[in-house]
């Protein structure tokens, strides 16, 4: 079935005051609170060329429509080529979700071996690859890698290494003190999300790679929202086919100016169905976060929010369908932002350096198929 045509609004947010510039350093505050500085010369940092800049002379027009291809689609399911006999292992994390791959250079891959990665992906939700070389490709190397999975999400506000806006930096520094209040305010870190979900092609294969990690902490929780979709009873199934909701990128620009960070791009809002079809798989899924979903359309208010806290309440309680990965050194994770949902864990102590690179290719605008029982 043809994608639904896709509602745009775009929305002006705050002018962003100008950047400290002074000495080669920018700084902002991320969304969870927590300083991010890039100085020339800093130590500590394995992958230096990485760390974060924030240039405010980068502005972007609106993205514009593209034809994505599904290279999963029609992939070779036995995966020889991603995962030779004798020499790929691997090992499941849960029944549902989650798996973890030794043997294997995704560097290394084929075009087939690529498209059998967007398929087992798709199918396995979230691949933990280990001991690979990632990282130690030049920046354009690891992009022109990831441009084979669809066109570079360039995001509106988050800090890149100086050049490559293309590449979206998680990154908490040893010296960052901004750990130490950030439970005063909060209870928990945890935040479900699917990545830029207001965006009108949302991203498909995600990639992301770890630079520098804690001793211990800083996992990252993923859920599996097509196996969400499977636990709820066919009639419920049923009543949310045909339902969409807004998905807005507003508040994450507007949050950006108030600390005086970069707007690349002007903040748009979007619909989408919260039944999503993938489209090598046909895996219906839900999608809907609560970082970017704001309301159904259609309904009151007091119903949107009442649906939408249940769908939250039961992806976010899904223990037997979420998995957990452990970062190790020379690992890459690839998940498919269609059928999954994520959150970080911000629960190791100061003195130690979090930092990761995400390479984040769009895919198709999100469709969905008919209920089929």
């Amino acid at each position: 079935m043809a994608p639904s045509a896709t509602t745009t609004q775009t929305v002006t947010a705050p002018t962003p005051a100008k950047l400290a510039t002074q000495f080669g350093q920018y700084k902002v505050i991320d969304t969870l609170g927590f300083s991010k500085e890039k100085e020339l010369g800093e130590n500590g940092a394995t992958y230096p060329h990485y760390l974060p800049t924030w240039n405010p002379e980068q502005k972007y027009p609106p993205l514009t429509p593209f034809e994505h291809i599904e290279h999963g689609k029609d992939a070779d399911t036995s995966y020889p080529d991603l995962l030779p006999a004798g020499i790929a292992k691997t090992e499941d994390l849960t029944p549902t979700i989650g798996t973890e791959v030794r043997g294997v250079q995704l560097t290394a891959l084929s075009d087939a071996g690529k498209d059998q990665l967007a398929r087992y992906v798709a199918e396995r939700k979230v691949v933990a690859f280990r001991d690979q070389d990632f990282a130690d490709l030049p920046i354009q190397a690891a992009l022109d890698y990831g441009a084979y999975f669809g066109r570079h999400h360039i995001h509106p506000t988050s800090g890149s290494p100086e050049g490559h806006p293309e590449i979206h930096l998680v990154h908490r520094g040893a010296e960052d003190k901004g750990f130490e209040t950030f439970f005063e305010t909060r209870t928990s870190s945890v935040a479900w999300h699917s990545d830029v979900s207001y965006e009108a092609q949302p991203p498909g294969t995600t990639f992301l790679y770890i630079l520098d990690r804690p001793e211990t902490g800083g996992d990252t929780l993923f859920v599996n929202a097509a196996e969400a979709y499977n636990r709820l009873s066919p009639l419920f199934r049923e009543r949310l086919h045909g339902l969409r909701a807004v998905h807005s990128g507003v508040e994450q620009v507007n949050a950006a100016a108030a600390r005086g960070g970069i707007k690349r791009r002007e903040p748009v809002l979007h619909e989408h169905p919260i039944v999503r079809t993938h489209p090598a798989t046909g895996e219906k899924s839900i999608y809907v976060n609560p970082q970017f979903t704001r309301y159904i359309v259609g309904l009151k208010r007091e119903e949107s929010d009442a649906l939408l806290k249940f769908l939250y309440d039961h992806l976010a309680y899904g223990a037997d369908f979420q998995a957990r990965v452990k970062w190790q050194a020379g690992t890459v994770v690839v998940w498919d932002n269609r059928v999954t949902q994520h959150s970080a864990l911000i629960d190791w102590s100061s003195g130690q350096r979090r930092h990761l690179a995400r390479i984040t290719p769009q895919a198709e605008r999100p469709f969905e198929t008919p209920f089929a029982g």
